[in-house]
């Protein structure tokens, strides 16, 4: 599902609201999310997950082109824990 699909299935779901005010909510909490993350902070919603953010060490890595050893920077990269409630929400149809 991308962004655009989750917006309209949002506003099927609440034909009250505009599909342009769902797609405002959707933006305004991704982008708190990711305003958080920035930061360093860590987003936990309860049954859903956790995002946050680990950092991975600088190492020396090799161009796969000529073999050549090539330093690699330290660099941060978001993660995502899904919760309890997700994990046996999908294990329960069998997938997995």
């Amino acid at each position: 599902m991308i962004k655009s699909e989750l917006v309209q299935k949002i506003a099927e779901n609440n034909p009250h609201l505009y599909q342009r005010d769902v797609e405002n909510v959707v933006n305004a909490i991704l982008d708190a999310i990711g305003d958080a993350l920035a930061r360093g902070d860590r987003v936990e919603l309860r049954g859903f997950g956790a995002f946050s953010v680990k950092s991975r060490p600088a190492r020396e890595g090799r161009n796969p082109r000529t073999g050549a050893k090539v330093s690699v920077a330290q660099k941060d990269i978001p993660f995502f824990k899904s919760g309890k409630e997700m994990r046996e929400r999908i294990n329960q149809n069998g997938a997995g």
